[in-house]
């Protein structure tokens, strides 16, 4: 009996696992130029994984959890090649560029798609290029980082763009004009999410500014189970409803609301774990960001969250500083008559804020929204202006202008104010500049008249004699005109720093 046992094990094939690779790595993919690049998978524990490209071979052996990586390059930019695996068995990518590669996350604006876009019928037609590739991370939340990412990498072209985030298509075509190299965009956003959902938790926890958002979805996560019950139960009664309103002939009754749980979008960290802590690390070049709107009724909080998630990301990473590139928000909202305060006036600041951090470039966004359309849909622009941010911040190039005229020093004479910024100064309508207001100690904003001389505006109002303050651009949808030569605007700004709408809001 126990000879026949031992033939039948001898007969029976012994379970392997083939070779595989992280789910980034497919056909048509980009790997980043000038760095090492690792390319790491699974197999058997101690199988020998052998990785061939562009005449590089690197050999690893799996270690006990099945784990393999090896290190590629540096690498030079290049067209389409194979990227060979070889262990038990063989994997062929085709097609496999190298090139810049951009995280591009956000918000709804940043998953606005190429059809929604202004000309979307015209800019889908021509925008095939083989070497501008994209690709897309699927919708997910977790408690827990994940390793793994599932997609397809596909080149650009009238049959891929059309979905595809119209502000990264933009972007990344401004670069492939400006380089030639090829180019991938790896898309990661989630509509109508906070900052706090793509932000480690140990970051939060780490700011005491921040702490507030971490307990309020711990409280949130320890009463799902409950929440959950009773929504079950109202769900059923609601279905009761519906087919009684049928029979009468009446309008069925709202659906009762799934509470928020641990699958959640704007979960403190749910996003981070779920779609961009499976790429890393995963070398890029850099990261271009459009999110904020629903930040803006904790504005003045933002000024701690935003710095923190990027620096954040960039530990994350561990390739130091990386570009980080990121949209200031658009106009909008019905425009006020007088000088009034503004959420997202004091959301734009605290992004211009964030300019602090070294690698960081703004695309100011005040003059192209639309006061009835929280998705403006000039793309376009906004994808230029993050490339010309990106010229400068990633490549130092010194002819490239990226921004409109900032305030470099404002001073306050008598009945006057006297802004100088660091440009010389045009409007975009060649009349006077709008979109000043002045105070003085009541704090009281008038609008204020404008004469411009070079670089210089001096300001004055009949209302206020004394003027201790000065703002621009300082509304939600405000009108304004002050651009460079460039017909870049200038970034919205205030001296004052009395508190706002969203003072102590955590």
């Amino acid at each position: 009996m126990r000879a026949a046992l031992f033939a039948l094990l001898l007969l029976t094939p012994i379970a392997v696992a083939d070779v595989t690779l992280h789910g980034l790595f497919g056909d048509h993919m980009v790997l980043q130029r000038d760095a090492e690049v690792p390319v790491w998978g699974r197999a058997d524990p101690g199988e020998k994984v052998k990785v061939v490209f562009g005449g590089h071979t690197r050999v690893a052996t799996a270690d006990d959890q099945g784990r393999w990586r090896v290190e590629l390059g540096p690498l030079g930019a290049t067209a389409g090649r194979e990227l060979v695996v070889q262990a038990r068995n063989r994997i062929t990518l085709w097609g496999v560029c190298v090139g810049d590669v951009w995280i591009c996350s956000g918000q709804s604006n940043m998953a606005w798609p190429v059809n929604a876009a202004s000309n979307a019928e015209e800019e889908i037609q021509r925008s095939k290029d083989p070497e501008l590739r994209l690709f897309t991370v699927p919708h997910r939340v977790s408690g827990e980082p994940l390793a793994d990412v599932t997609g397809r990498w596909v080149a650009a072209g009238p049959d891929t763009v059309a979905s595809f985030s119209a502000v990264a298509f933009f972007f990344g075509a401004e670069m492939r004009r400006a380089h030639g190299v090829p180019v991938g965009l790896i898309h990661a956003s989630w509509g109508g999410t906070p900052a706090e959902a793509w932000t480690r938790e140990a970051t939060l926890r780490s700011n005491e500014e921040l702490v507030p958002i971490v307990t309020r979805w711990e409280t949130v996560l320890r009463d799902w189970p409950a929440k959950r019950e009773d929504y079950e139960k109202r769900l059923k009664e609601w279905q009761a409803q519906v087919e009684a309103a049928k029979a009468a002939g009446q309008p069925p009754p709202r659906r009762p609301r799934l509470p928020r749980g641990p699958e959640h979008p704007h979960r403190a960290s749910g996003l981070f774990n779920a779609m961009i802590a499976p790429l890393l690390p995963f070398p890029i070049r850099g990261a271009i960001w459009y999110q904020g709107e629903s930040n803006a009724g904790r504005a003045e909080q933002y000024r701690r969250l935003f710095p923190a998630m990027i620096r954040d990301w960039r530990a994350a990473w561990g390739i130091g500083d990386f570009p980080f590139l990121f949209v200031q928000l658009a106009n909008f909202r019905a425009r006020k008559p007088q000088p009034a305060e503004s959420d997202w006036a004091e959301l734009r600041e605290a992004q211009a804020l964030a300019l602090r951090e070294p690698g960081t470039g703004m695309a100011v966004a005040i003059d192209i929204g639309e006061a009835g359309n929280i998705h403006p849909g000039n793309k376009q622009e906004v994808g230029r202006r993050l490339a010309l941010a990106a010229r400068v911040v990633t490549h130092g190039e010194a002819d490239v202008v990226a921004s409109g005229p900032r305030l470099a020093r404002c001073a306050f004479v008598g009945a006057h104010a006297i802004a100088e910024f660091d440009q010389a100064i045009v409007t975009s309508d060649q009349g006077s500049p709008k979109g000043f207001a002045v105070a003085g100690r009541d704090r009281a904003f008038h609008w204020a008249d404008a004469r411009v001389e070079g670089r210089r505006i001096t300001l004055s109002c009949p209302a206020v004699p004394e003027p201790v303050a000065l703002r621009y651009a300082w509304a939600d949808n405000p009108a304004c005109n002050v651009v460079n030569r460039q017909r870049l605007p200038a970034p919205p700004f205030r001296t004052d720093d009395w508190p706002g709408l969203t003072a102590g809001k955590r």
